[in-house]
């Protein structure tokens, strides 16, 4: 079969750059990476309490500051959608906090009610999601860092995301289902007037553990990744499964669309990173790494992807610092 056009250019512009850079970011492993929505920035969380983050030069990350304040590890982070100064990072120490990247300070620490391990913002920026070990779901105020809303559901909650219309709520689960709720405007005078989250759908989308979900730019699809080593590629608009990416072996850790919506990058226990074309599922490349990768990004305007390694496992490098924060397709 010949390969598309655009395969073809990234294949060549990949091959040209083939090699993964890596910045020294933490004392820990590295839990999470996440662009700003303007790409200048890159941030980290880490084992090791803190955050990091990076300003992207023409062909390095350049550390600009490390942000300390949590008791526990830093689980996941991500920035606001549209301001590209703010970040939240979720804790195990049973807060979220807020930062500002010009003033380098925590502007807000919520208090939530168990260890956090997942963190969403709404697209329009006004409400933060935060799910903890005891599959409760807490949406807070980004405005009044107050909490909104709390829920607490009877099965794993893994992932948790909006849709990008902002409308619906999407988790995945320990049953390997994606359970999809709708915001319903409250009655005037409601309490807190925040929407009410109505289940609308649950889909069997694997045979086990339905674990990280991502939606692509473009509003077209979202990616699920499950303990079944499959990422399976969904119609927004159908709910229907499109394709499977089948080539991981392991249970897939995370996903990440690419600025165009036209690449899929997966990573699992594997040593490698898959990227598929998202309208094919045609292997696009393959990153290779030396242990499991636990997070992956592409960058919000161009064909560069970071991620993270659970260093500690490469065989011939226990004693290589942990805690980098890696490159690919950098000139």
């Amino acid at each position: 079969m010949a390969l598309s056009p655009y395969v073809q250019a990234m294949q060549e512009l990949f091959r040209a750059n083939t090699r993964s850079r890596e910045f020294p970011a933490h004392g820990a492993k590295v839990h999470s990476v996440a662009w700003s929505c303007c790409g200048r920035r890159l941030a980290s969380g880490s084992f090791d309490k803190t955050a990091s983050v990076f300003v992207l030069e023409k062909d390095r990350l350049v550390k600009e500051n490390n942000y300390r304040g949590h008791g526990d590890s830093v689980d996941q982070l991500c920035w606001h959608p549209s301001n590209p100064d703010l970040f939240v990072t979720a804790s195990g120490d049973k807060t979220i906090r807020i930062w500002d990247v010009r003033t380098t300070k925590c502007i807000a620490t919520v208090n939530t009610k168990g260890e956090n391990i997942n963190i969403c913002w709404s697209p329009d920026g006004q409400t933060i999601a935060v799910g903890n070990k005891d599959d409760v779901v807490t949406f807070i105020d980004a405005k009044t860092h107050r909490s909104k809303a709390e829920e607490q559901f009877k099965f794993e909650v893994n992932e948790i995301s909006w849709n990008n219309d902002n409308n619906m709520f999407f988790l995945t689960n320990g049953n390997g289902c994606i359970n999809i709720l709708r915001q319903v405007p409250m009655a005037a005078g409601g309490p807190g007037g925040y929407p009410e989250l109505k289940p609308i759908q649950s889909i069997n989308a694997h045979p086990s553990n339905c674990i990280c979900i991502k939606f692509d730019p473009m509003g077209k699809y979202f990616a699920t990744g499950s303990a079944d080593a499959l990422v399976s590629l969904w119609d927004v608009d159908e709910l229907v499964c499109v394709r499977c990416f089948s080539r991981l072996d392991w249970p897939v850790r995370t996903l990440s669309f690419s600025h165009d919506g036209k690449m899929l990058a997966s990573a699992s226990e594997d040593h490698f990173i898959d990227i598929a074309e998202v309208e094919t599922g045609e292997k696009l490349w393959e990153v290779q790494c030396e242990s499991p990768t636990f997070t992956v990004a592409w960058h919000p305007k161009r064909p560069l992807l970071a991620f993270a390694c659970d260093d500690k496992d490469g065989k011939y490098d226990s004693s290589r610092e942990a805690g980098t924060v890696k490159l690919f397709g950098l000139p």
